[in-house]
């Protein structure tokens, strides 16, 4: 039977992974830092400066240069995408999802958020970070 410790173990065998300092310099290098956190969590923790905000629900969807959905950054399969969520579990999971879709230079922040606030790396206040809608 697999356990979800074999599927991240899996996902994990994918990827590279980066520590905060790592992530930091990759960003500085042109890297582009995505925050997949929900906004429940961004408003009590923080956020990374600079991080492109988009949910784990709808990730594959806004990365994916062949997806209707895509975002612009989404240009094309060679975009260094690092992928961060609040304790890096969650993260490496998307992560190795966007390298089946042939994103192959996408990474994920080891630890998260959290091992980023403990590096003492900076940390920009957030709220409401999403805008409202009129939708039901």
């Amino acid at each position: 039977m697999t356990t979800i410790d074999d599927v991240l173990a899996e996902a994990r065998g994918r990827i590279r992974r980066l520590a905060p300092h790592e992530a930091l310099a990759a960003v500085s290098a042109g890297a582009l830092l995505v925050d997949i956190r929900p906004a429940a969590q961004r408003e009590i923790r923080g956020g990374f400066p600079d991080a492109l905000i988009i949910e784990r629900n709808v990730l594959e969807w806004r990365l994916d240069p062949a997806s209707d959905a895509k975002l612009p950054v989404a240009i094309d399969h060679d975009v260094e995408f690092i992928i961060a969520c609040e304790e890096g579990y969650t993260s490496s999971l998307a992560a190795a999802s966007l390298v089946e879709l042939g994103l192959h230079r996408v990474t994920d922040l080891a630890g998260g958020h959290r091992a980023w606030r403990e590096a003492g790396l900076p940390v920009v206040s957030v709220e409401h970070d999403c805008p409202p809608t009129n939708q039901h």
